[in-house]
């Protein structure tokens, strides 16, 4: 069937090319050998008086916002480089009859079964120094054995890593050459919703360098659970402006062409643009890059608390926005100790800016250095509070869930964010303020995820406690992690559950399944 129709498809493409050459051949024998414009031209027709739009404010205007386009694009080009990177991988391949009496029949002599690809891989950047410094995004240069840098003009040159800081998906890369041109470094706090902006870089493919595109500011300061597994520490730029594989690390830019952000991540069910796509601010760029080149490192600020966010019914009891951020445990001899921060609180805001959201609190701390003093605004017992706090220096080895700055926590935060639930020991204080009795042992659910299956199919909800797994009794978070360990993937297992209803306790079971 598929020969057929391919045979139909020539014999029509043949029989409209022969069409073409008859109707032109017929067209010439009609106006005696000339061409259709050759005959018009002869009739007297005057192509210079055709109809075009007749100029207006409207039309001057749009002309206006045209040519802005154009001088950004011819700014900014010169400083938007194309990166190759190159990984070297290696690879074993076995004898499939490694361990049978055929093993030394089917080893071949001189047979390598060690053998070595070479993986390429894509992105974009920009030039932030004349004398070859170069933003990009982590994840364009991570792992790679070699890099090359594109110019526009199409010089290439080797690169070396200066710095790279994962948890903000941002690296600096210099390539060995002076007098570049370079980007200027825009202000977050100009940075509006409904503001055009130009996004560019290489994206999908190498021959599509230096592409330009064109959108407005979607949103600012976006935040959640996904965003912040790409980026910690920022809160991202929103933009309709077309972003596609290839172009992160590309910029962002303003109608001055000033960098207003990196291009790092775009939302797709599809794989491809769809009109969503995210990019870290240039305020968190600046405070990364400069510390990079400076230092080849990181340093960021640590309050040493346990944070999740409020519930809609707390925020309206309390009167306070629903963006604020819950303080669920503290750590001791921490900044938040020293400051008189407790467990309970309410921070509404920071440096007098309001939470719209709650994991606003880590970015804002994130991009502090070690030692800056920030002013926090907590709610407490219903009045409001002026907390000043000396940040300290974040350990390297802390843990990046969400809301989470205690150490040693990798492990459950994985699994935490598979089941959609985050778990933190009970302690008196919190016994205490739900009213229940003294001795109760399990782990408070501090934050669930509406999307999983743990609040859809269990309908678990936050501040529940869970005492048993697998009809096993749990009395911290350490304990229970021992038990889901052992439960193989894909198994359902019960748990108990204790919920306060109108201040008392009501005891049921539900199911959860381990993701496989």
């Amino acid at each position: 069937m598929m020969r057929i129709r391919n045979v139909s498809l020539l014999v029509l493409i043949a029989a409209a090319f022969v069409a073409g050459i008859l109707f032109t051949s017929a067209g010439a024998s009609l106006f005696g050998g000339r061409s259709l414009i050759d005959e018009s031209r002869a009739s007297g027709l005057d192509f210079a008086h055709a109809v075009t739009v007749p100029a207006s404010p409207a039309i001057t205007s749009a002309m206006d916002f045209e040519t802005a386009f154009i001088q950004v694009a011819e700014a900014v080009n010169p400083t938007v480089v194309q990166i190759h990177s190159e990984k070297v991988i290696e690879r074993r391949f076995a004898n499939p009859f490694e361990g049978t009496p055929w093993e030394d029949f089917f080893n071949f002599p001189g047979q390598d079964r060690n053998q070595t690809f070479r993986s390429q891989a894509l992105g974009s950047g920009v030039i932030i120094q004349p004398d070859g410094y170069i933003i990009t995004n982590n994840h364009v240069i991570d792992g790679a054995d070699e890099l090359e840098v594109k110019l526009l003009d199409g010089t290439s040159y080797p690169a070396t890593v200066v710095g790279k800081d994962p948890e903000s998906d941002l690296a600096v890369i210099k390539i060995e050459a002076e007098n570049l041109p370079h980007i200027a470094f825009g202000d977050i706090d100009e940075v509006h919703v409904g503001q055009w902006v130009l996004a560019f870089g290489s994206p999908l493919a190498e021959e599509l360098s230096n592409t330009v595109t064109s959108g407005i500011v979607s949103a600012i300061g976006r935040t959640s659970v996904n965003l912040g597994q790409l980026n910690q520490f920022a809160a991202f730029i929103q933009t309709d402006a077309a972003i596609n594989p290839g172009n992160s690390g590309g910029p962002l830019v303003d109608l001055r062409g000033r960098l207003i952000g990196i291009n790092s991540a775009i939302f797709s069910r599809s794989g491809g643009y769809q009109g969503i796509g995210f990019a870290i601010p240039v305020d968190v760029v600046e405070n990364v890059v400069t510390q990079l080149i400076d230092e080849g490192t990181v340093r960021r600020a640590f309050l040493g608390v346990l944070f999740g966010p409020i519930s809609p019914a707390l925020a309206d009891a309390m009167d306070v926005p629903r963006g604020a951020a819950q303080v669920t445990s503290i750590e001791e001899d921490t900044p938040a100790e020293k400051a008189g921060l407790q467990e309970g609180d309410l921070i509404v805001e920071v440096d007098g800016k309001p939470l719209q959201n709650y994991l606003q609190l880590r970015t804002i701390i994130g991009n502090k250095r070690p030692g800056d003093q920030v002013k926090l605004v907590v709610v407490r017992d219903g009045e409001r509070r002026t907390l000043t706090v000396t940040l300290a220096e974040r350990p390297a080895e802390l843990a990046s869930a969400e809301g989470d700055e205690r150490p040693g926590r990798n492990d459950g935060n994985r699994r935490e964010e598979a089941l959609g639930l985050w778990l933190d020991n009970l302690t008196p204080a919190t016994i205490e303020r739900m009213g229940l009795q003294e001795g109760i042992k399990g782990v408070l659910i501090t934050r669930i995820d509406p999307d999983s299956y743990a609040y859809r199919q269990a309908q678990l909800r936050q501040y529940d406690i869970l005492t048993e797994v697998d009809r096993k009794p749990v009395r911290n978070e350490k304990e229970f992690w021992e038990v889901y360990d052992k439960i193989e993937p894909g198994k359902a297992f019960l748990v108990k559950v204790v919920r306060v209803v109108d201040g008392r306790p009501n005891t049921f079971f539900t199911a959860l399944e381990k993701p496989e």
